[in-house]
């Protein structure tokens, strides 16, 4: 099964070439504003994808999918789009977990301080999660800002390594694009966009038995 991984789009989706496989996953960011508009067109272009399965989940920008209730939020969802916020999707047999939160201080949709709060959140992923998606990276490991600053989160880490978790896409941190594996994970920044918003990283695959 390939895998076909981006993130941080920002409403430049149609600029972004999309390969042929069997999951297309987002990982966040799929707006800039976080509008209604910019979501439904988003969806319009990511449910006409030719792959057999779509996954999103929300990033920092995407206020849309904090201010509004799931229901409102499912009924422009389409049939053969998978949106997963706190939640998971089995296909082929692997699962499949997905949350967009982020450190933060609140200023951000989906902020979270790293408190034990934060602890308590990733204990939330199932131990038998195979692939995790979540917006923010792990803390060191492909979060570091072109400033040197790493802000990635301390909390998921550990709770990646507690649950041997095989593949970990993300996106959130631009300037940190790439694979790179740690451990007995795969860890996937598949942010498209540079640090000026430009596109510049292609979707990045992997295959998955």
């Amino acid at each position: 099964m390939k895998l076909i991984c981006i993130s941080d789009t920002h409403n430049k989706h149609a600029q972004i070439p999309i390969p042929p496989g069997d999951v297309l996953i987002h990982a966040g960011d799929i707006t800039e504003g976080g509008t209604k508009r910019e979501v439904v067109d988003f969806l319009k272009w990511f449910s006409s994808q030719p792959h057999e399965h779509k996954i999103f989940i929300a990033g920092n920008h995407d206020f849309y999918f904090e201010k509004f209730n799931e229901e409102e939020i499912q009924e422009i969802i389409p049939e053969n789009v998978h949106y997963l916020k706190e939640s998971g999707i089995i296909i082929n047999g692997i699962k499949f977990w997905g949350s967009p939160v982020t450190p933060g201080d609140g200023t951000w949709a989906f902020n979270q301080k790293q408190t034990q709060e934060t602890d308590a959140h990733w204990e939330q992923i199932p131990k038998d999660t195979k692939v995790l998606i979540s917006h923010t990276p792990p803390y060191k490991i492909k979060d570091v800002l072109n400033n040197g600053r790493h802000i990635g989160c301390a909390s998921l880490f550990k709770t990646i390594e507690k649950r041997k978790i095989k593949f970990h896409i993300f996106g959130h941190v631009h300037d940190s694009y790439g694979i790179t594996k740690v451990g007995g994970t795969k860890f996937i920044n598949a942010s498209c966009l540079d640090n000026k918003y430009r596109y510049l990283h292609p979707p990045l695959e992997f295959d998955i038995n």
